[in-house]
């Protein structure tokens, strides 16, 4: 279902892609832009994986790359698909209302902490009925408490400086609603996974010390939903992302509806609060750093406040 296929048919994906505020590239040269990296740079459980803890490249995406956004706003931006002015919304509306397969969106939007409230957000389509009993019809009918449990992140810093690609690692796994709060926003045709990176005090930090190379970082993400009986195996990948070198200057002003921004608005202080004991962490971690020389003395600290797996 998610081979990156000929979409003439489907010109609006098409569409979506190239409207975003950075271009869409190709993986082995996009700066400040992204990409639909090849699946098989991500090692996802095999089916074999519950006697043997073997892995396999992923392969094709359960769904395609629809598009990305590089956005900021007054307060912390979320429910995007919500907001029938939105870009991909409309996009989406629009096509479901001539009548023909009705699409289905997958949103995951990554709240960066920060002052100027950015938001990194991913999307990906279906374009055929999800099937019923699915892993993935289970994710949409499941309680948030089953999400939580399941839904997963393997990230990786293609390039980039050294204390950023030791920090996050090789084929970092993380399952994202154990390790920060994610709010699901669902419709008729779409979800969107608000990731509230701010709501952890660690992973705050290490997006924070992320954040100052954002212009020399190159970094893969890919989303899916865990396998953990023998049945659910092989993990599939939903959708995988990579951007490259982000400007913040590039990043497009969107603007909410006044109910979302009060929303965000009373949760900024406590979000100001894990941004200043972010910028106390990189503080602290800069000397240690700098007296490192090797990784080998680094990595006690590293593995004791980075809350990711490596299986």
């Amino acid at each position: 279902m998610a081979n990156i296929e000929d979409n003439q048919e489907h010109g609006w994906i098409e569409k979506v892609k190239s409207e975003g505020s950075v271009p869409l590239l190709e993986p082995d040269n996009c700066p400040n832009g992204w990409a639909s990296p090849s699946g098989d740079v991500f090692q996802v459980r095999g089916p074999e994986y519950l006697k043997t803890k073997a892995k396999i490249p992923g392969g094709d995406y359960l769904l395609k790359p629809l598009g990305f956004d590089w956005i900021k706003g007054p307060t912390k931006v979320s429910e995007l698909l919500n907001d029938t002015k939105s870009r991909v919304r409309r996009a989406l509306d629009d096509e479901i209302s001539k009548d023909l397969r009705k699409p289905f969106v997958w949103a995951f939007n990554l709240q960066v902490p920060s002052k100027e409230n950015y938001s990194a957000v991913a999307y990906f389509v279906g374009m055929e009925p999800i099937p019923e009993g699915s892993l993935m019809d289970q994710f949409l009918k499941g309680d948030d408490g089953f999400r939580n449990s399941r839904l997963k992140l393997i990230a990786n810093i293609v390039k980039g400086p050294w204390i950023v690609r030791k920090a996050v690692g090789e084929q970092a796994i993380c399952i994202i609603g154990r390790a920060v709060t994610c709010k699901y926003c669902l419709g008729e045709n779409f979800i969107e996974v608000d990731i509230d990176i701010g709501s952890s005090v660690v992973a705050n930090a290490i997006v924070h010390l992320a954040f100052g190379y954002i212009t020399t970082l190159t970094v893969d993400l890919a989303f899916l939903i865990e396998g953990q009986t023998e049945s659910e195996l092989p993990e599939r990948i939903l959708g995988a992302v990579r951007f490259s070198e982000l400007n913040t200057a590039s990043a497009r002003q969107v603007e909410l509806h006044s109910e979302k921004s009060m929303e965000n608005l009373q949760s900024s202080l406590p979000t100001r609060f894990w941004k200043s004991l972010g910028q106390g962490f990189s503080q602290l971690i800069k000397p240690v750093v700098q007296m490192s020389t090797s990784y080998r003395s680094l990595s006690p600290l590293i593995s004791h406040l980075i809350p990711i797996r490596r299986d």
